[in-house]
């Protein structure tokens, strides 16, 4: 990266609150029915890293040059202890409840040559994440909270949200929270779904900025568009969104006026998850540099998304040994 780009992060600091796990990915399979049939298919590489919305986002923030607090769950045991190694080896203060009760997780990422994935998980810690865990003293050393992974934990989804944005705000924090795909959208009964919605869209006027791609934000908005979705997060409370566009880049929506930025140029995709959150991210550490116009922030935030997507930014490590 660009000494000056990197230069734009100086001084930028980060907490981030969300799951932390092992990812096991998979080099692009080819789709199709084979994949359900009796067999076996090969890839042309299985990787460990450092998986979960929350812990990839704290490590592409430390990458950047960002000041980088993580707070999570994970099991008392052996990958617990690979997890917290992997953050403080990176410069990551880690700050993580140990569950006696429920294993650290893990998730299969399964990449396909058509773009799509798909994630098998069993995440127990991550999902016993509660607000007494969070050690909010270490707040009034960062500038911008995250929460990340936001559907996972119930307790955190019908509680503990609220008490951590107004524990932030308290701190004089700016709040960010991603509205990732809930996986029980589609899957359980549609009153569950619509209380879970609720239970987000109740805290967004504790929020600064919400993140998601179009998708996300129409389905949590109950929206038929894009325009739709956003009126009715900023109509909730949300300050800003920041939008992933895919192949038209970045958006930025704020005052009833959306902001889009194109995609830099990508030679070659070698890394396809994880960048909707260096998108983010690299949103959040500017969040308070308004001697950048929004059209530039978007466009510097593209750039490194196109480095990260073409391998020239390393941004989410292999788990420590």
């Amino acid at each position: 990266m660009k000494d000056e780009r990197r230069g734009s992060f100086t001084g930028s600091s980060l907490c981030v609150v969300g799951n932390i796990n092992r990812d096991v990915k998979t080099a692009p399979l080819r789709a199709g029915e084979h994949l359900f049939a009796d067999g076996e298919t090969s890839a042309a590489s299985i990787t460990e890293t450092i998986g979960g919305g929350g812990a990839n986002s704290a490590f592409a923030a430390a990458s950047l040059g960002a000041r980088v607090n993580f707070l999570g769950r994970v099991g008392h045991d052996a990958l617990g202890r690979r997890l917290e190694r992997t953050l403080k080896h990176h410069g990551i203060a880690a700050h993580l409840a140990r569950d006696d009760e429920n294993p650290s997780g893990t998730s299969i990422a399964l990449t396909f040559d058509n773009g799509h994935r798909h994630f098998i998980s069993c995440l127990p810690a991550n999902e016993a994440l509660c607000f007494q865990d969070l050690d909010c003293s270490t707040f009034e050393a960062r500038s911008h909270l995250l929460r990340a992974d936001v559907w996972f934990s119930e307790s955190m989804l019908f509680e503990g949200n609220r008490q951590l944005f107004q524990t932030a705000r308290q701190a004089g924090m700016a709040v960010s929270v991603d509205l990732n795909w809930d996986p029980q959208w589609g899957r359980a009964q549609a009153s569950h779904i619509a209380s879970r919605k609720q239970a987000v869209r109740d805290v967004l006027s504790l929020v600064d900025v919400a993140h998601g791609n179009v998708r996300e934000l129409m389905e949590f908005a109950d929206a038929p568009d894009l325009d739709a979705a956003l009126k009715r997060l900023t109509d909730w409370g949300a300050g800003a969104v920041v939008v992933h566009l895919g192949e038209r880049g970045a958006g930025y929506f704020a005052n009833g006026e959306l902001v889009v930025e194109p995609p830099a140029p990508v030679r070659a995709q070698v890394n396809t998850t994880g960048t909707g959150d260096v998108l983010s991210v690299c949103m959040m550490l500017l969040h308070r540099r308004t001697d950048i116009p929004v059209r530039e922030r978007l466009r510097l935030a593209n750039a490194i998304v196109g480095e990260f997507m073409e391998g020239r930014l390393s941004l989410i490590p292999p788990l420590a040994d």
